[in-house]
């Protein structure tokens, strides 16, 4: 099964995980666990020290690691066909989706408070 980490204190994060979990085709298995979570830091201390440290979305994929734009923009393929036309973000370089990601995930703790429970 894949799996999806956030960061269970972030604001955006549970919204994104409330977002997600009625959207999620039926035909998809996509599990959403929060960093903080023992298999989240179980999955985590398989990645290189660097991956490891980017304070990060986490996607793996078939046991694949995905982190930053390039996890996100992937969730489009676990979502119903209506969901699909995300996909198209993948027509935006790599380099700029990544700058785009870390502007959002420096402010992400100001501009989203922290909730009170995680909901995923």
């Amino acid at each position: 099964m894949d799996t999806l980490l956030l960061d269970g204190d972030c604001g955006l994060c549970n919204r994104g995980a409330r977002f997600l979990q009625p959207r999620i085709s039926p035909k998809k298995s996509l599990r959403i666990l929060a960093i903080e979570s023992e298999e989240g830091k179980n999955l985590i201390s398989t990645l290189s020290e660097k991956q490891q440290n980017a304070d990060s979305v986490y996607l793996f994929k078939n046991g694949k690691p995905y982190i930053r734009s390039a996890a996100i923009v992937r969730l489009s393929n676990y979502l119903r066909w209506w969901w699909r036309p995300m996909a198209l973000a993948w027509l935006i370089p790599l380099p700029i989706r990544d700058v785009v990601y870390r502007y959002v995930a420096k402010r992400r703790k100001r501009w989203f408070s922290a909730p009170e429970n995680c909901t995923f």
